[in-house]
């Protein structure tokens, strides 16, 4: 097949565009001018430069000939002093390319949401979390911050678009991990802080983790298999740690001792609101967004049972997504010597 890649200089784009060419694949990716491609190293792609933000008309004629579409491309951040151009480009972006895509003809249309759309855990007996699935209820009033409220508002989107036609598959990771995170997101940064001893204190959290390769596979196997207007959690059925567990399996495989303070949340929070208070100050990023300290009091676990079974979706060790992790930003420079 020849594929249209969106945000294929991103942390899952890359490797999406690494497992098309390895199954035979051509790619066309439409890149930004002076996009870091260092993620895609190695891989024969052809490149257009645009943004997804164009006219309908002009990305599709940048789709023309391409038989899927994978829209991996978003706006990811927990904190921006304007959040107007993260709401054009994950919810109008996502419309414009999903209306290009179908229009240009591609047979399949592959949309990157996230699990911040899916409904949380569910608490039984007290103590004991289950994790949810894609039917999980959720409205938008439970988007607690701008980044996961663009992402809803752009899947309401793309699934009013599938009901008038388009062939859209949704796909919605939970925490990806592992090689050629280039920037790196914000799980990758744990990953680094730890390796380079800056992490001193944790949060009670816990993440789903999942190999990035197995997210990169279920887009594909999502174009193969998935059904139209569905949507699947792309997680590991073993990955449900928290963040506590995640940092112990990272010392018993590097010998970097794992930090053993955990910070309570209301402090947490307190230290947010004055890192965003200086930050509106100095116009520099907060060392700790709110909308991370927010998100950090619910545990993020999810099954993947419905992509395992539908899809076929791979479910590499979790641990081994921490060690690719670890070896990748080693051998690319992001840890002390």
């Amino acid at each position: 097949m020849k594929c249209f890649v969106t945000g294929a200089s991103g942390f899952i784009g890359a490797n999406l565009v690494h497992e098309l060419v390895a199954r035979g694949h051509s790619v066309r990716t439409l890149l930004r001018p002076g996009a870091n491609v260092v993620g895609l190293a190695g891989a024969p792609f052809e490149r257009v430069e645009g943004d997804i933000t164009e006219k309908s008309d002009d990305l599709a004629r940048r789709m023309e000939g391409c038989d899927w579409c994978f829209h991996a491309a978003a706006s990811y951040a927990l904190w921006m002093p304007d959040y107007e151009p993260m709401f054009r480009t994950n919810v109008l972006g996502t419309q414009k390319v999903i209306r290009a895509a179908f229009k240009a003809g591609c047979s399949r249309i592959v949309y990157t949401s996230t699990v911040g759309c899916i409904g949380l855990p569910r608490e039984v007996a007290g103590d004991r979390l289950v994790p949810t699935d894609e039917k999980a209820p959720v409205s938008e009033a439970q988007m607690t911050n701008p980044y996961k409220l663009s992402k809803w508002q752009a899947e309401v989107a793309a699934r009013e678009l599938a009901r008038q036609g388009a062939p859209v598959i949704i796909v919605n990771p939970s925490a990806p991990i592992g090689p050629r995170d280039v920037k790196p997101t914000p799980t990758g940064q744990i990953v680094v802080d730890f390796l380079n001893r800056a992490l001193p204190a944790f949060l009670n959290t816990g993440l789903n983790f999942v190999h990035v390769r197995d997210v990169a596979i279920g887009h594909i196997l999502a174009a193969e298999r998935g059904r139209i207007g569905e949507r699947y959690i792309l997680g590991n059925a073993e990955g449900n740690w928290t963040l506590q567990e995640a940092l112990v399996r990272l010392s018993a495989m590097t010998g970097v001792p794992a930090p053993r303070w955990q910070v309570p949340h209301a402090v947490a929070l307190g230290a947010a609101h004055a890192s965003e208070a200086w930050a509106r100050v100095s116009g520099r990023p907060p060392r700790a967004p709110l909308a991370g300290v927010r998100m950090a009091k619910y545990k993020m676990w999810f099954t993947p049972a419905k992509a395992v079974s539908e899809l076929g979706l791979p479910q590499t060790p979790p641990d081994r997504a921490l060690a690719d992790a670890v070896a990748w930003f080693r051998e690319h420079g992001y840890v002390r010597r």
